[in-house]
């Protein structure tokens, strides 16, 4: 049973169908806002949907029907899953989340988001969403925002090339002149972070 009236039900009829093939064909239902499904205006119905989810003020069937499409809730939160993947994906090739601007990986634009979300407010204005957020990223490198930490990125990824070093022998990676800091070298990690 449908509720709401005849036309309500018809949108609700053609919005899901129009979900369904969009969903068989690309396989998600991450719609742009601006898409239409042939002539229906998928993008903004799923949105409609998204808001009348929120406001509480959908019934629990229309909200599973949606679910088992796949309907992503919260979109912000997807983008900052998959741009969270993107930066663990660039942690595993460089061992820090200290990523010049125009770093990339997983053709996502890493190294501006980092930037980006390591402002003030960029984990968004929900403290609740902001701690999830700023843990997940300190779930992959404690360090993630090194101005919070009160030194720069550029400081932080010699860091990270200093430590990534340490294990393999500064022999195999610095160059021989700064064999004559040794003493200095060696005791930098430990002076920084104690």
């Amino acid at each position: 049973m449908c509720g709401g009236g005849e036309r309500r039900c018809q949108d609700w009829r053609r919005g899901i169908e129009a979900a369904w093939r969009y969903r068989e064909r690309e396989q998600h239902l991450g719609v742009p806002y601006d898409h239409a499904e042939g002539a229906y205006p998928l993008g903004r119905w799923l949105s409609d949907q998204r808001r009348t989810f929120r406001a509480r003020n959908m019934t629990g069937e229309r909200a599973a029907e949606l679910e088992e499409l796949g309907i992503v809730w919260d979109t912000a939160d997807q983008g900052f899953a998959e741009n969270l993947a993107a930066a663990r994906a660039y942690y595993e090739q460089h061992g820090t989340l200290a990523a010049p601007r125009h770093a990339t990986a997983l053709n996502k634009p890493v190294g501006q988001w980092l930037t980006n979300i390591g402002r003030p407010g960029g984990l968004g204005k929900d403290p609740v969403r902001e701690e999830r957020r700023a843990a997940a990223l300190a779930a992959i490198d404690e360090d993630w925002n090194p101005s919070e930490l009160g030194w720069t990125v550029d400081w932080q990824r010699q860091h990270a090339g200093l430590l990534a070093c340490w294990p393999a022998g500064l022999l195999a990676c610095w160059p021989a002149g700064l064999l004559a800091c040794w003493p200095m070298v060696r005791a930098w990690p430990a002076w920084c972070r104690g």
